[in-house]
């Protein structure tokens, strides 16, 4: 391992820690400034909104959290079943559904997933290829009204998408495949230089439930963190930068869902 290797190594580990003595002397982060938040959702900026259906009683949801739990794997093999817009739904009400908001100045929103000062940094967006009811396309989730709006009108995001995630063919071949972006001055605002850490544990929130809710209803994801930076933020249509910019918005995490094969 050569020094330079090195250094970025210890760089990396002090992301994991938490905080020091001497940090109270440190600059005061946004919030303790007064200063305003930015929204913690994005306004609709795509093209018309799709209604998402909420009557989840009626779902077939299988096994105990004992049982879901202990099932749980990453599953990278998927029928060519669609999915319901019903399954849809509830996946992303088990990962990003907001339960309620507070606050007028600098609202907060609460959700089904924990989330470090419930700062929810997280953007939702689909490509969709086999959702009864949807047109394919890429989607964006807009968890206030639990609605969806098409963000882009691609029929063909395949090689794009493939290519974006390093070659992983299963993944663009799923029915739909979950993209997170992170908005970070949603948590830096409260948070600081230790907002990064927070992001980064928050998105295993999401995922997490994201890999129970799909063993609940018999299907499987498998969550991707190897992808092409630049690919995959031009395919959202993310601006490239600067990365300073409060309204800064980028890909982070993904995962693939299908309906389960039978294990082999």
């Amino acid at each position: 391992m050569n020094e330079t290797t090195k250094y970025q190594l210890m760089k990396n580990r002090e992301l994991l820690k938490g905080y020091h003595a001497g940090d109270a002397g440190a600059e005061e982060t946004d919030q303790q400034q007064k200063l305003p938040s930015i929204s913690p959702m994005k306004e609709k900026n795509g093209t018309g909104t799709i209604s998402l259906p909420n009557d989840f009683q009626t779902l077939s949801i299988q096994g105990n959290l004992l049982e879901l739990i202990t099932e749980r794997k990453s599953r990278r093999q998927y029928q060519e079943e669609p999915l319901t817009l019903l399954e849809l739904s509830y996946l992303l009400w088990t990962t990003q559904g907001v339960r309620h908001m507070a606050g007028h100045k600098n609202p907060v929103t609460f959700r089904n997933v924990p989330s470090a000062g419930s700062r929810h940094p997280f953007e939702t967006y689909l490509f969709v290829s086999r959702v009864e009811s949807l047109e394919k396309g890429i989607y964006h989730y807009l968890p206030e009204k639990h609605r969806l709006e098409l963000w882009e009108d691609k029929k063909d995001y395949e090689t794009e998408l493939t290519q974006a995630l390093c070659g992983q063919y299963f993944a663009a071949s799923a029915p739909v495949v979950f993209v997170w972006s992170a908005l970070p001055y949603r948590t830096e605002w409260r948070y600081g230089q230790k907002a990064a850490k927070y992001i980064l544990l928050d998105a295993g929130h999401v995922c997490e439930n994201l890999y129970l809710a799909c063993q609940s209803i018999g299907c499987g994801t498998c969550a991707i963190g190897a992808y092409d930076q630049d690919c995959l933020d031009e395919l959202l249509g993310f601006e490239p930068g600067p990365s300073g910019e409060k309204d800064y918005e980028c890909a982070v995490y993904a995962a693939p869902v299908g309906r389960r094969k039978e294990d082999l």
